[in-house]
């Protein structure tokens, strides 16, 4: 499995998106600049340039014409995806952080850091279909909890926002009231700091991964943790195979605390993970640093990851993945 090695980033990436067809992935990193790359033989497409800090988090709307982008710089960005022109900036008191487009993408979640005596916050805003109506008003904002949110989704039917972050707990709040319906529960949830969440094709269930060296599967509902799978290593970054019972993660000690030993511990690989039986089935080496994001093609072929290192690796599957045994 020969990966495709993108050299299109600066500084450490932060976050890889497909869009929904599979053939356009997204790159985030600290560096200002998101890329756009072709899914199938990495060439670079193209750069969206105008922010002045770094990009934490990216999403792409359903007919891949729009996307938005959340920075340090306290803006969260809307683009046009063909032609890389800045749309419309959404302006914040704090750096902004994740970002999603709901279902319909006429919604979008984004989260901001705690900062300046600002609490974190989810912010909901409008989309607008013609972008002379655009606004930057918020449909409702919900004053997080202490500390930064590192993620926010939307949860079944747009109903629900899911937040994770550095307090180690998953939170469901109403989209319409901003009250919270539910948390999840200390004894059988994280205890470190949850750097990452990603959900499921079907949206029932969704995964995190934790600094505390495991990643766990949730109900999107009910909150129920339904596996656990632990690790060697801080998990920054999962993700869960739309086609296979698999899920990978990846991760590493901290930038700061990394050794040689880690390198030739294998602390670097994306790890793939039984899904149902918890158990690891593999691994993919390469980076030269803490994995921080990762992304499968939604046909479930072909997978990326960013490091710290700066590069995007874009993995085929052999065929023989597709038969493999436990």
């Amino acid at each position: 499995m020969r990966p495709i090695l993108m050299k299109g980033h600066e500084r450490p990436l932060t976050y890889l998106k497909y869009n929904r067809d599979g053939d356009l992935l997204f790159s985030c990193a600290k560096d200002h600049t998101p890329n756009v790359w072709f899914a199938d033989n990495g060439e670079r497409l193209g750069t969206y340039r105008g922010h002045n800090g770094a990009v934490w988090t990216c999403d792409v709307s359903r007919d891949s014409t729009r996307l938005i982008t959340g920075s340090a710089d306290q803006t969260a960005k809307l683009w046009d995806v063909k032609t890389g022109t800045q749309l419309f900036s959404f302006n914040f008191k704090s750096p902004a952080r994740a970002v999603e487009f709901a279902v319909g993408d006429k919604l979008a979640v984004i989260t901001t850091d705690p900062f300046m005596g600002e609490t974190s916050a989810i912010h909901v805003k409008s989309i607008a279909g013609d972008l002379n109506d655009q606004t930057s008003e918020s449909v409702i904002v919900i004053k997080g909890p202490q500390g930064r949110i590192t993620r926010a989704v939307w949860g079944p039917l747009n109903k629900t926002i899911l937040s994770v972050g550095e307090d180690a707990t998953v939170r469901i709040w109403d989209t319409e009231t901003g009250k919270l319906l539910k948390e999840s529960d200390k004894e059988t949830g994280h205890q470190k700091s949850i750097t990452s969440l990603s959900k499921s094709m079907d949206g029932t269930h969704f995964i995190t991964g934790s600094l505390d060296k495991s990643a766990k599967l949730w109900d999107i509902r009910t909150l129920t943790v339904i596996k656990t799978y632990v690790t060697t290593a801080p998990v920054n970054a999962v993700a869960m195979s739309p086609l296979l019972d698999h899920v990978v993660l990846g991760g590493g000690q901290d930038a700061v605390n990394v050794t040689m030993t880690d390198h030739r511990a294998g602390k670097f690989e994306a790890k793939f993970y039984d899904k149902i039986l918890e158990q690891e089935i593999g691994g993919v080496k390469g980076h030269f640093g803490p994995i921080n994001a990762l992304a499968f093609n939604p046909d479930g072929k072909s997978f990326s990851s960013g490091g710290e290192d700066g590069y995007v690796r874009l993995h085929h599957f052999d065929p023989d993945y597709f038969n493999i045994k436990i």
